[in-house]
């Protein structure tokens, strides 16, 4: 079989028999692994902050959490031109360079890892790479969607995103892991000493026990060149679908001048959010956030050439479509939680959890000290993004029968419920000598969040594809991922602030405020007697 495949009509029901099938898998199985990988790298920093922690990093907690952040925001804003490249270059193309381009900053982190002295710029500079494992996931199903019938397609994207979903549990099963043995021998450096106990899936690391930090980059080197290896030789490039696609390196420099275009507005809004020494600090991040989108759509239209023009005319036609700004909120309050909460809550588990918190009856102040009956984050933050992924394609299955709308209505009001309850139990712990024994409640809410937030993501696919026609529910499903995205940028930087200010209850209360807002948005459009549209 050809790399470049000329014809391709899978709704041939004899073509797709003889032909289609068995490329269309092959093209997915590799697809699933990748895109994997590609959320492993981007939301590592989650994990690799708390191990920073443990072995006395030279940065205090705002710093760390400044760090998940940055690669949240990256990855984010990588997935606004992810969308427009497999017409531009090609499924097989894109999905061999976005997956070997991880292999960057797995292994610069791998490296600055290794020199805790390093400045804290080295550390940000290596989260911001990492976002690019975030616009993995628009290229890989906008690549998966055209090689499927319109009736295989949900079960292909539902695989391609559900598989690539554990890609969060993957790392944050097997970062733990590999830290604790020396996986490349005498090329992969020295240990370091913990200075507080850390853990793995089976239990607590010692303080004083010789750790491979830098294994947490490093490590991905060993499935992304096969993978790469895998995608170049096994996948391929429909020309029906990137008639312009041109040779494989015409098709390389589509892709990485549109990633370093996008780099751009992402460097400079962070530039004027992050505080000094790395950044002016004059800007909000509500302020930040909406610039970086703004300008990164405004580069992206003023750069756009060939077919990239149709698609980027597209993407604005549906600005003026008002559900697209509510399918927005409405996503970002699924997977936008199911992300946020991925990438804060390792670190948020070590603060939390890690100290004892006494009141200091002479000044009013709170005093923090390492507590001896810590939970391990590591030992535990994986499970909630488990359930989250686990039970994604429920959602999808239940929407299909009772209507996606619905669904989401529900999922929102255990949402709200769920996140004033946590808000309760972190203000608890937050302010208590013996923080551990809140523990049990802390982890079931969580994992409650990320089921119904899981749960949601399924049903807020289903409605975009009910709501919108097939023009237009493809540039809106890679809007709406896109923005959603961000909230692994927002989760992060709204608990540090409320941690800072010693308040970490108002984050939740404050997602829970969101959450009823948009509740109230989904009844109003979708689910109202007498709305435009009834879902159901």
């Amino acid at each position: 079989m050809p790399t470049n495949i000329k014809e391709w009509n899978p709704e041939d029901a004899t073509f797709w028999e003889t032909t289609g099938r068995k490329i269309a898998y092959r093209n997915l199985w590799i697809s699933v692994p990748a895109l994997l990988c590609g959320f492993a790298v981007w939301l590592m920093w989650g994990i690799i902050t708390v191990q920073m922690s443990n072995l006395g990093f030279p940065f205090g907690q705002d710093e760390l959490f400044t760090l998940t952040a940055i690669s949240g925001l990256a990855g984010a804003t990588m997935r606004i031109p992810s969308s427009f490249f497999i017409r531009l270059a090609g499924g097989r193309n894109v999905i061999f360079l976005t997956t070997s381009m991880l292999l960057a900053p797995a292994i610069g982190t791998g490296i600055v890892l290794q020199h805790p002295d390093w400045p804290l710029w080295s550390f940000q500079l290596m989260a911001l790479w990492s976002g690019v494992g975030g616009g993995n996931f628009a290229s890989s199903m906008s690549n998966i969607s055209t090689f499927f019938p319109k009736r295989l397609q949900g079960p292909a994207l539902g695989i391609n995103a559900g598989l690539g979903n554990f890609g969060v549990t993957t790392m944050q099963i097997l970062i733990p892991l590999v830290m604790t043995v020396s996986v490349f021998g005498a090329l992969g450096g020295e240990p370091m000493t913990l200075v507080k106990d850390s853990g793995w899936i089976f239990g607590k690391i010692l303080a004083g026990t010789p750790t491979y930090i830098q294994n947490a980059g490093l490590t991905w080197v060993l499935s992304l060149v096969p993978l790469g290896i895998l995608a170049w030789f096994g996948m391929n490039n429909l020309l029906q679908v990137s008639p312009d696609a041109g040779n494989a390196i015409t098709a390389f420099i589509k892709v990485t001048w549109l990633y370093t275009l996008v780099f751009i507005p992402a460097i400079g809004g962070l530039y004027l959010y992050l505080p000094a020494p790395t950044g002016l600090g004059v800007l909000n991040m509500w302020v930040a956030m909406p610039l970086i989108i703004v300008v990164t759509l405004v580069i992206l239209k003023l750069a756009a050439f060939g077919p990239m023009k149709e698609n980027i005319a597209k993407q604005f036609a549906i600005f003026r479509n008002r559900h697209t700004w509510s399918m927005t909120a409405l996503y970002l309050v699924t997977f936008g939680s199911f992300i946020g909460f991925s990438m804060a809550l390792p670190l948020s588990i070590t603060v939390i959890f890690g100290d004892t918190h006494t009141l200091n009856a002479a000044t009013g102040a709170w005093v923090h000290a390492k507590n001896p009956h810590a939970p391990s984050a590591l030992q535990y933050a994986w499970i909630g993004p488990f359930v989250g992924a686990l039970i994604r394609p429920v959602g999808g299955w239940i929407s299909d029968k009772v209507g996606g709308s619905i669904v989401t209505q529900i999922i929102s009001a255990v949402m709200v419920a769920a996140s004033v309850y946590a808000g309760y139990v972190l203000m608890q712990a937050y302010h208590s000598a013996t923080p551990e024994i809140y523990f049990t409640q802390f982890l079931l809410v969580f994992v409650i969040l990320f089921a119904a937030s899981g749960i949601g993501n399924g049903s807020t696919f289903r409605t975009v594809g009910v709501i919108f026609d097939r023009a237009q529910a493809g540039p809106v499903l890679g809007w709406t991922s896109a923005v959603a995205a961000y909230g692994s940028f927002i989760a992060p930087e709204v608990i540090k602030g409320q941690l800072k200010a010693g308040t970490p209850e108002n984050a939740m209360y404050g997602f829970a405020v969101f959450y009823a807002v948009c509740l109230v948005l989904n009844w109003w459009f979708y689910l109202r007697k007498g709305s435009e549209i009834r879902n159901p």
